[in-house]
């Protein structure tokens, strides 16, 4: 009986195979995974973000994090390049010098409290934000960033400016310079300056880590050794 069942098999297999079958057969595709839900879409953007954040606010953070990064540096304000060129013209370079380095203190000590705003505001992502956000250019994220939160990153992260500026005496520094240039102003006819330096150092310190904050994302979309989570490689890797 068995041998029997045994040949039975073997000729139908025989006959299958001696069929012709249409020119446009095929077998049907088994998918290799299932497709990404909603969900993982969400949590997948969050992780990069807060990745992105994470690294973001490390890097900037550390001694020399905005002094020595070119892309984020922060120079003498623009609207006090005169200032700069007058004190530096009648020998004062390395009070401009000692000046410029401890604003970027400022922003480097600030930065150090940064990472919960950014984690907040990543909590607010919403299901069509996340999907245009997976669907859209290598910068995409951050930019939504910048556009929903830019606002609310400002009023508070300037409370930590102020106290940042105040921790690194950096007012300390721009008072004597600013009271030289106005001295000197008087003399030459120009006009005095005192710009606000805590909005100046808030709002760079914010482009500065949306600088790095776009980098990360671009490494993360680009890179696959970047997507260090099993979700990143789901969702990235079908993007």
């Amino acid at each position: 009986m068995k041998k029997a069942l045994v040949f039975t098999v073997i000729l139908g297999i025989t006959s299958c195979a001696e069929l012709k079958l249409p020119a446009n057969f095929s077998l049907p595709q088994v998918p290799t995974s299932k497709p990404l839900s909603t969900t993982e879409v969400i949590q997948g953007l969050k992780e990069a973000l807060t990745i992105g954040a994470k690294n973001s606010t490390s890097l900037a953070s550390q001694v020399d994090g905005f002094y020595k990064i070119p892309k984020i540096f922060i120079p003498f304000p623009p609207e006090a390049e005169k200032v700069r060129k007058t004190l530096v013209d009648a020998g004062f370079s390395k009070q401009v010098d000692e000046f410029t380095l401890t604003l970027n203190r400022a922003a480097e000590e600030a930065t150090k409290r940064a990472l919960p705003i950014f984690k907040d505001a990543i909590v607010k992502m919403t299901i069509s934000d996340a999907m245009g956000i997976l669907k859209g250019p290598d910068n995409a994220a951050t930019e939504y960033f910048r556009k929903t939160t830019s606002e609310q990153l400002f009023l508070a992260f300037k409370p930590v400016a102020h106290d940042a500026i105040k921790q690194v005496k950096l007012t300390s520094y721009w008072e004597p310079i600013a009271s030289t240039y106005n001295r000197l102003a008087i003399l030459t006819g120009g006009r005095a300056v005192n710009p606000n330096l805590e909005e100046y150092v808030t709002q760079k310190a914010i482009d500065g880590l949306f600088i790095l904050i776009e980098q990360e994302e671009h490494k993360i979309r680009k890179d696959p050794a970047a997507r260090i989570t099993d979700i990143l490689k789901r969702v990235f890797g079908s993007n």
